[in-house]
């Protein structure tokens, strides 16, 4: 077997080792060793390509230093951000590392024409798609990170914002057009640059808070294109395969996150409902049919339950409060309480949210209840605890005319009684008020999070 055989046949089992990863992440049981499958097929493709350059012929010290000082300041920011980033933020992590992915791909593309200006017309092709995907991943990705963050959660939109961003958009696939027919001018290529990087900021601006998650998504899936098109471009098998599985597994989570919202894709680009949490806070007890409840009543209420329903959601991670509300639950249980959580698809700020933090926490992955499977079970349980749940808890919803209208909720408002703890009676992203909380079941329970849990975890424990 020659040096290139081994090469492709090593990139090949690291490439069939990313579809088995991520066939194996298809269950919390089993996603650990997805990810480590996967990361030992990206190790070995790693080897795979160092070794096919060190043979051939090209590499000086010089350069074999920086690819090396490179791979280490990339290893060393990617284990500071796994051990250091709270879970709180792992959204904006990942908006982060999409834009990362998205630029990498684009200048290799830049880098690649910049040496072979004259380009076949299915290089061009690539070749254009990887700078336009991967710069409208780039700069879209780091507005959705800024606005995870909270500096613009409201959506952001000026005069004439729609006209410039189909100005940018026609001049990125104009340039690129002159590209693939042959332009021998590396500026060409530079125009789609700059066009695409003002689209990808003109795109996310528009969008509210409320729709970061299904943005995150199809951000991740255009990182994977972007990739896919960076391994047309180098001829390699590896960073196709690797690219075409994530942009198809994100088109398909953000495909899915749109219908859990009830909207198109296309509704949520052109500008998402989110306006940012900008209700009024109020005093506990202060909100008219509001109703607040002291902690050793809402201990007894959830001590003598048969059936108790916890539903997260962002205020939980806000809170860093998962390990308090699995202590809570495990108490409960003793008593013969039996419990269960309701994860409705977008809760939180990313995909996934509330499932990786309750895994976090230790929490037992057949108490994780989706949307669906849930809801019937609302009308036979005697407490549904919202723990910073808001906008998937709102009964609105269910009616025409506001912020989110036609949007699947959990029919928390249809179990005995509600406890909901949240720290004030401030909106939630969508920016409008929640019916569940003048409900006339709904007890209210003003209170961090953290706080609130292991409050109620002492006052069950005091009930003896």
């Amino acid at each position: 077997m020659t040096l290139d055989d081994g090469v492709r046949v090593a990139s090949l089992i690291g490439a069939s080792a990313f579809v088995l990863g991520l066939h194996l992440m298809n269950s919390p049981a089993t996603a650990r060793r997805g990810n480590q499958l996967s990361a030992a097929g990206m190790t070995l493709a790693v080897v795979a390509v160092l070794v096919q350059v060190g043979h051939g012929g090209t590499m000086s010290a010089t350069r074999w230093l920086v690819l090396l000082c490179g791979a280490l300041l990339g290893a060393a920011a990617g284990l500071y951000s796994a051990r250091a980033v709270a879970m709180t933020s792992m959204p904006q992590l990942v908006s982060l590392f999409n834009a990362v992915g998205g630029g990498a791909a684009a200048l290799i593309a830049v880098a690649d024409y910049q040496h072979h200006p004259q380009v076949s017309s299915g290089t061009g092709i690539a070749s254009v798609l990887d700078v336009l995907i991967g710069c409208v991943t780039f700069s879209g990705s780091l507005i959705a990170a800024a606005k995870l963050q909270g500096y613009w959660s409201q959506p952001v939109s000026f005069p004439g914002s729609r006209l410039m961003s189909s100005v940018l958009a026609l001049a990125a696939v104009a340039a690129g057009v002159w590209v693939i027919a042959g332009a021998d001018n590396a500026w060409v290529l530079l125009i789609v640059a700059l066009a695409a990087t003002g689209l990808g900021i003109g795109m996310v601006l528009p969008i509210g808070g409320a729709d970061m998650p299904v943005v995150i998504s199809l951000l991740n899936a255009f990182t994977g294109t972007a990739v896919a098109m960076a391994g047309f471009v180098l001829s390699n098998a590896t960073l196709t395969i690797a690219g075409a599985l994530v942009g198809a597994s994100g088109g398909i989570l953000t495909k899915l996150m749109a219908d859990a919202m009830n909207r198109s894709v296309v509704s949520i680009i052109a500008g998402g409902f989110g306006t940012g949490a900008v209700g009024l806070a109020a005093a506990p007890g202060s909100g008219g049919s509001v109703r607040s409840v002291a902690v050793d009543d809402a201990g007894l209420q959830l001590a003598y339950a048969n059936k108790v329903i916890i539903v997260p959601g962002y205020g939980l991670a806000a809170a860093q409060a998962q390990h308090e509300a699995r202590e809570l639950a495990e108490l409960l249980e003793e008593r013969g309480v039996e419990v269960s959580y309701a994860i409705h698809p977008v809760a939180g700020r990313m995909p996934g949210h509330m499932n990786v933090l309750l895994a976090e926490a230790n929490v037992p992955y057949d108490q994780l209840r989706e949307m669906e499977e849930i809801n019937p079970e609302f009308e036979r349980t005697d407490v549904a605890l919202v723990v910073g749940a808001n906008d998937v808890t709102n009964p609105a919803a269910r009616r025409p005319g506001n912020a989110v209208s036609g949007m699947p909720i959990l029919d928390v408002d249809r179990a005995k009684s509600v406890l909901v703890i949240k720290r004030s009676m401030a909106s939630g992203y969508a920016g409008i008020d929640n019916d569940l909380y003048t409900d006339p079941r709904t007890s209210m329970l003003f209170a961090d999070a953290k706080k609130g849990l292991a409050a109620l975890v002492t006052a069950i424990k005091a009930v003896g």
